[in-house]
């Protein structure tokens, strides 16, 4: 592609990335999948655009896209709403993993031949939800904190477990060999010291970045985050929840004081918030790294075996149909049957799964390939099914009925956002 094309398209994209962040405001209908759209029409249906064109570029947007993202969100969860959410969140995001295992374990084993192996490496990959997605929906939506609390940190965790359960399955196919203890292992590991290093790397960060007077830069935060999302990554731990971390550390500085925490740096210690400059750069910044990735997803996606679309929708109608019965059994009651309703659609697939559906391909494993595809197709129909059931949700007497089916569910009264 000529250069100065190339140039255009990217003005191009950019100022379109920033539109329909608008039109996700007004209308709730995301703007990713508006970009899926348009990779769709570019790529496979004109064949303008291939995703060899991006090189080793496309799959690092996904890492770099899912950092900001992630210390983005944490920046807006309190400890207080932490605090009240994390049951009700282990539990959907436990759950939600398993049920989606065991509806890609059946599917696919009976409708496109899969092994047992093969499928489970599905339903790690689709076993949660989208942090790209979920948190500016939960930023739209008239929902209570606890709701958007739950939504956010089960989008954020649900990356970790898919990520270590992968990984896991990928082992087993390599040694022919598995050992629940050491996956459990891996996974608490990852957990706990990723949050570790995310917190002690926020509140250092807070007490020298402001003293760093001769390269003050906007762009030095997130350059920061970048480093603290690669380094836990190459220690064998998760550098999303670390991301994730980091972002709540620096959104709650008031609990995470330096002199207790890291008390060795002394009790004479400033530290200092993200302006609100420099938040407005970090959701501007999200919405630009969003509108490249998805858009390289679109022109990703195969349309020329048929029966891989018709297995990613059936799986996708049949997650959202579960995902009924896992709020029904995991959420706390004292959450409004309403925000149940919205927290039961919100499925979508997305940055993680995108990433790691070209590992078992990478893996030799036989259904590589379909396993991609499939997962592209889930991730196109799962964003598109969440967008018109929030529609319907919000505009349509639809939500009478739907939210009946949580009737056992707090009043209708909520909190404030």
């Amino acid at each position: 592609m000529d250069a100065a094309v190339t140039v255009l398209f990217l003005g191009i994209l950019i100022i379109l990335g920033n539109v329909l962040s608008r039109v996700f405001t007004v209308t709730k209908i995301p703007d990713v999948l508006f970009l899926i759209a348009l990779g769709i029409v570019i790529g496979p249906l004109l064949g303008l655009v291939e995703p060899s064109a991006f090189g080793v570029v496309g799959p690092i947007f996904a890492e770099v896209t899912l950092a900001i993202i992630l210390f983005e969100g944490g920046l807006h969860i309190t400890i207080e709403t932490l605090k009240k959410a994390i049951t009700g969140t282990m539990a959907i995001t436990v759950a939600n993993f398993f049920v989606v295992t065991a509806i890609s374990i059946v599917i696919m084993q009976y409708y496109a031949g899969f092994t047992l192996l093969e499928s489970c490496m599905l339903g790690a990959i689709l076993g949660g939800t989208s942090s790209a997605v979920v948190i500016p929906f939960t930023n739209y939506l008239n929902i209570g904190k606890d709701a958007k609390a739950i939504l956010a940190l089960e989008s954020a965790i649900s990356d970790v477990v898919c990520i270590i359960v992968l990984l896991a399955l990928l082992d087993v196919y390599k040694v022919q060999d598995f050992n629940i203890g050491h996956v459990t292992g891996n996974l608490i590991a990852s957990f706990l010291i990723a949050i570790i290093i995310g917190v002690v790397a926020g509140i250092w960060w807070s007490s020298v970045y402001h003293k760093l007077v001769n390269i003050k830069s906007i762009f030095i935060t997130p350059a920061f985050v970048f480093i603290v999302f690669g380094l836990v990554s190459l220690l064998g731990f998760s550098g999303a929840i670390a991301a994730l971390a980091l972002g709540v550390t620096f959104g709650n500085l008031n609990y995470f004081k330096a002199e207790k925490v890291l008390p060795f740096l002394g009790n004479d210690i400033t530290q200092v918030e993200l302006t609100p400059v420099e938040m407005e750069f970090f959701s501007q910044l999200v919405s630009l790294l969003k509108t490249f990735f998805f858009i390289y997803i679109g022109l990703s996606i195969h349309f020329s075996n048929m029966t891989v679309i018709y297995l990613g929708a059936l799986l996708t109608v049949a997650v959202y149909l579960a995902r009924i019965v896992i709020v029904w059994c995991t959420i706390p009651r004292n959450i409004p049957a309403s925000d149940a309703s919205f927290i039961a659609v919100m499925e979508p697939k997305g940055l993680a799964a995108a990433v790691l559906a070209s590992m078992p391909l990478n893996a030799g494993i036989a259904a590589g390939q379909t396993i991609q595809d499939v997962t592209y197709i889930v991730i196109f129909f799962s964003i598109l099914a969440c967008s018109v059931l929030i529609f319907l949700l919000e505009k349509t007497p639809f939500s009478r009925a739907y939210r009946k089916l949580f009737w056992a569910f707090g009043k209708e009264q909520k909190e404030t956002p």
